[in-house]
């Protein structure tokens, strides 16, 4: 099957699954995690870092549960850290959130709410927590759109391309 195919299929697979089980996203409260959409300027434009699940290779953002002495923020540029090197500064006002079901250790699945923080990006470091676990790469807002499969994330990285090009506009002198 060709990349695009299957990434179509792939989305198509993810919501066909959440049509059938929604008990699971009534019955329990969701649980919290914060992500990092961490953004660079690249030769062609905005860049946005994805990262691949460790489990099954689909990717994502790097993304984590909360942490009792850090602020949501907070949490977001850590993870950022520890699943691919990067450093940056983390915006205190969420960007957006998007859900998705999680397959725990015990194998039970739970609702999740992630609140996603734009993480500027200023250094990337070779060794980090997470090396050599995942895939990291920096791809275009639309390339990013393309390869995640939860359809609220892509939403979050069409979102963050619509509002960068509205400032390139602006620069320019190009009216909206």
């Amino acid at each position: 099957m060709e990349p695009d195919r299957k990434e179509a299929q792939v989305t198509r697979d993810l919501l066909a699954e959440l049509a059938q089980q929604p008990e699971i996203l009534f019955r329990a409260p969701f649980r919290l995690q914060y992500a990092a959409l961490c953004y660079r300027r690249g030769f062609e434009g905005v860049e946005v870092l994805v990262v691949t699940t460790r489990a099954s290779g689909r990717w994502i953002i790097p993304k984590g549960w909360p942490m009792d002495d850090k602020p949501p923020h907070k949490v977001a540029a850590q993870e950022a850290f520890e699943e691919a090197g990067v450093l940056g500064k983390a915006k205190r006002k969420p960007f957006g959130r998007y859900t998705y079901l999680k397959t725990l250790a015990d194998g039970q699945r739970v609702p999740c709410l992630v609140q996603v923080h734009l993480v500027k990006f200023a250094e990337e470091l070779p060794r980090f927590r997470e090396a050599g676990e995942r895939r990291i790469e920096w791809v275009s807002c639309i390339e990013a759109a393309r390869r995640i499969c939860e359809p609220e994330l892509k939403g979050l990285m069409l979102a963050l391309y619509r509002k960068q090009e509205a400032k390139h506009r602006d620069r320019r002198g190009i009216p909206n």
